[in-house]
C-alpha cells in the first residue's frame, strides 16, 4: 500500500486530509480492494515520517465515512469500494405514502448514475431522525431532509431545538431541505419548499367561484393521527374562509354512519376520509360534482383516475428541481407550484 500513498510536504492540504484522498483515490482506481488490510497507526506515522495524531485524526474520518473499519486486536480494513466514486446521498423521509414516494422516484429519475442514494424513513420520530443523522453525518455527501415530527402530543412540527442543533453541524453545502422550511433558519443549503399556509389559500381562492353552488364546507383535518399534518394548512383554510365569508365546519374524520347532504363540499386530508366518503355518498346515491362536492389535499395518479378534484403540490417537479440544485452545485430556495386541479368531484 505505501507505493501508492503520496504525501507532499510542500503542499498546502493538511497532511490528514492528503492521507485521506491517497487511500480514496486508490480505491477509486482498483488499488485498494474491499477487505483488505491497511497499515496500523503507527506504521504508517513511521513510514512517512508524520505524526502519530495526524494519521489517527485521517483514520477516524476514514472510518466515520464508513470507507474503513477498525477490528481490535486484528487492525483496519477497507469497507467499501463500489460507491467511493460516487456522489452519496441519504434521503430522510418523514413517512412512506404515495407522493413522498413520488418526490424520491422523480429525485432518482434526475440524479443521474453518478450518485448512489439510501433512502430512510423516520416516521417523524426525532429520536430516529437524531440517531440516523448523528450515525452517518460524516458518510454522505449531501443529506437530503423532509422535516416533519411529531411531539407527545401528536402535534406537528417542523424543527425541534434538538434537530436544528444537529442541522447547524452539518455543512451548509451537503445539506438540502425538502418540502418544509422554517423561518429565520441560517440561508446557504438548498431549500425546495412548499408554503402550506399561502399554497391552500391561494389554490381554493382559485376554486372559490365553484364553491358558489354549494351550501356548506366542510373540512376533514386530522390532528390525533399517527403522521400529523403541518397546522398552516389549518390555518391556510381558515384564512380563506374568513376573507370570503364562508362559514365552515372541521371535523376530525369521516365516520362511516356520518350524515352527508346535497349541496355539502368536503376538503379531505386523510386518504382513508376520502375512501370513506366516496363510499357514503354512493350509499346515499349522491353524484360526485352535482349532489356533493370533494376537494382532496395531495394529488396520487388514483385520484386522478377517479376523477377527484385535487389541491397539490408538483411532487414530481420538487423531485426533479432538487436533483438538479445538486447536479449543478446551487445553493438556494426554490418554492414549488402549488395547483388547484379541476376535476370532476366539484
Amino acid at each position: 500500500m505505501f507505493n501508492f500513498i503520496t504525501i507532499d510536504e510542500n503542499s498546502r492540504i493538511p497532511k490528514y486530509q492528503q492521507i485521506i484522498n491517497s487511500i480514496i483515490t486508490n480505491i477509486s482506481n482498483g488499488n485498494l480492494v474491499i477487505d483488505q488490510r491497511i497499515p496500523s497507526i503507527n506504521k504508517f506515522s513511521e513510514e512517512f515520517y508524520i505524526s502519530r495524531d495526524t494519521v489517527e485524526k485521517a483514520y477516524n474520518i476514514l472510518k466515520e465515512r464508513n470507507i474503513i473499519s477498525s477490528i481490535k486486536g486484528k487492525g483496519y480494513y477497507i469497507t467499501r469500494t463500489k460507491l467511493i466514486s460516487k456522489v452519496n446521498i441519504l434521503f430522510l423521509v418523514n413517512k412512506l405514502s404515495s407522493y413522498k414516494l413520488r418526490i424520491y422516484n422523480s429525485f432518482i429519475d434526475n440524479i443521474g448514475a453518478n450518485s448512489h442514494t439510501d433512502l430512510r424513513i423516520y416516521h417523524c420520530d426525532e429520536s430516529l431522525f437524531l440517531n440516523l443523522m448523528t450515525k452517518n453525518k460524516s458518510a454522505y455527501d449531501y443529506f437530503v431532509i423532509m422535516p416533519h415530527f411529531k411531539l407527545e402530543q401528536s402535534t406537528h412540527v417542523s424543527f425541534t431545538s434538538d434537530v436544528l442543533k444537529l442541522l447547524k453541524k452539518i455543512p451548509k453545502e451537503k445539506l438540502v431541505i425538502l418540502d418544509n422550511l422554517k423561518d429565520g433558519m441560517e440561508r446557504g443549503s438548498i431549500e425546495v419548499f412548499q408554503d402550506f399556509d399561502e399554497d391552500i389559500y391561494a389554490a381554493l381562492t382559485e376554486a372559490h367561484p365553484k364553491m358558489k353552488a354549494y351550501n356548506n364546507l366542510i373540512l376533514f383535518y386530522p390532528t390525533k393521527t399517527v403522521y400529523p399534518y403541518p397546522k398552516r394548512i389549518l390555518h391556510g383554510f381558515r384564512r380563506f374562509c374568513f376573507e370570503h365569508n364562508i362559514e365552515f365546519e372541521y371535523l376530525e374524520e369521516v365516520h362511516e354512519n356520518m350524515i352527508i347532504r346535497k349541496g355539502d363540499l368536503f376538503v379531505t386530508i386523510e386518504e382513508s376520509d376520502l375512501v370513506t366518503l366516496i363510499k357514503r355518498a354512493r350509499e346515499e346515491n349522491l353524484t360526485l360534482g352535482k349532489d356533493i362536492g370533494i376537494i382532496s389535499y395531495n394529488d396520487t395518479p388514483l385520484k386522478e383516475l377517479l376523477g377527484i378534484t385535487v389541491v397539490s403540490t408538483d411532487f414530481k417537479i420538487m423531485g426533479e428541481i432538487t436533483a438538479k440544485m445538486i447536479l449543478d452545485n446551487k445553493k438556494g430556495q426554490y418554492k414549488v407550484p402549488f395547483n388547484f386541479i379541476d376535476r370532476k368531484s366539484m
